[in-house]
């Protein structure tokens, strides 16, 4: 019986109907909250630096498809390899955002998670004009920046945009990184607060200064993010 659970939640049939219904449950939500952008210029200063590299926390991503403005920001998004990426791909793509498949971790499962791979397609895609959307933090170690971000703005030359994205009703799950499902008729705030650039001859030192200043500028526009909507950022229940 658990094997026929596992197989059914892992068919190509059952993956593409949840990623369906995750991407039009989305668009309903993002119609039916309005939207705040701090500072009130916010695309306009992003519009003049792309493409960029878009950072946002594990579990707070669900409705970064959303801030593209034009169709031709073209983006893709960094998804896990794990299995349970495969629902979050279909539903990125079905949002038109492109994917990248790997992991942005340069830890020891760098190699076992495609990370390489993946790594290279996200310069080779900067370099073609396209923005790159990615979690700042890395599976398990929820709201600390990994180095992989920082290593990409360095190689490629492109600004870090960190940003939150917060709905006024939610309701926050108990794992690893407090996953926020946002729910519609509420309000909404995206935040921009700082961009951060990576010169390209960064040393180690450098790098870790830089990785701290992305850390602190990523939590303080999530705390804004929830202060905007009105709502305590460590409520469960919205």
């Amino acid at each position: 019986m658990r094997r026929l659970l596992r197989d059914t939640l892992r068919g190509s049939w059952f993956q593409r109907g949840i990623g369906f219904l995750a991407a039009e449950y989305l668009k309903f939500v993002w119609r039916t909250n309005r939207f705040t952008l701090d500072p009130p210029g916010l695309y306009e200063r992003v519009e003049r630096q792309l493409p960029a590299i878009f950072a946002f926390w594990h579990g707070q991503h669900f409705m970064t498809p959303f801030i593209k403005t034009k169709d031709s920001h073209v983006a893709k998004v960094l998804v896990s390899l794990h299995p349970d990426g495969e629902y979050n791909a279909i539903a990125a793509e079905r949002l038109g955002i492109g994917t990248i498949r790997g992991s942005g971790d340069h830890g020891s499962g760098f190699h076992r998670k495609g990370g390489i791979s993946a790594y290279r397609e996200m310069v080779r895609a900067l370099e073609e004009n396209y923005n790159v959307a990615m979690t700042a933090d890395v599976p398990k170690r929820s709201r600390i920046v990994g180095l992989g971000i920082i290593m990409l703005a360095r190689e490629s030359g492109r600004p870090i945009m960190p940003f939150a994205m917060a709905t006024s009703r939610y309701i926050r799950l108990n794992n690893w990184d407090r996953t926020t499902i946002n729910l519609p008729f509420g309000r909404g705030a995206l935040i921009g607060v700082e961009e951060v650039y990576v010169p390209s001859d960064a040393d180690a030192e450098k790098m870790e200064e830089l990785r701290l200043k992305l850390e602190a500028i990523l939590n303080e526009a999530t705390r804004r993010a929830y202060a905007m909507v009105g709502r305590p950022e460590g409520a469960d229940h919205g």
